[in-house]
């Protein structure tokens, strides 16, 4: 082979790579741009999410610090009205044993002043 002939395919070589590496570049170039466009839209979208979430979150926070006080206060004074009604059974109480202990002691009084009329009757 002579070396005009393998000069003119090399050079042919050659172009077809850079025509082959130009057209590859094109390609990755597109689907890069397209890639760039997408990941806009998606910070776009992320954005306008979290100013929803921000603006939406300190409402509803605030919302739910509104509503456990409501609950404390109402455990609060549920357990108020427990301890009321806790000393109110107490409280009573003690009046029933006092009064049972008076009536059994008034009771028995009684027994011995009857047991004692009828023991002196005889």
């Amino acid at each position: 082979m002579n070396i005009e002939l393998s000069q003119v395919i090399l050079n042919h070589g050659i172009t077809f790579l850079v025509v082959v590496t130009a057209i590859i570049l094109c390609v990755v170039a597109v689907y890069l741009i397209r890639l760039l466009k997408d990941l806009s839209v998606l910070t776009k979208n992320l954005n306008e999410t979290s100013e929803i979430l921000n603006n939406e979150l300190k409402p509803t926070l605030q919302e739910l610090n509104e509503t456990m006080r409501s609950i404390n206060t109402i455990i609060r004074n549920t357990d108020e009205g427990v301890g009321n009604v806790k000393s109110g059974i107490a409280t009573a109480l003690t009046k029933t044993k006092e009064f049972s202990g008076n009536l059994f002691s008034g009771f028995v009084k009684g027994f011995m002043a009857v047991y004692s009329l009828f023991s002196k009757r005889r």
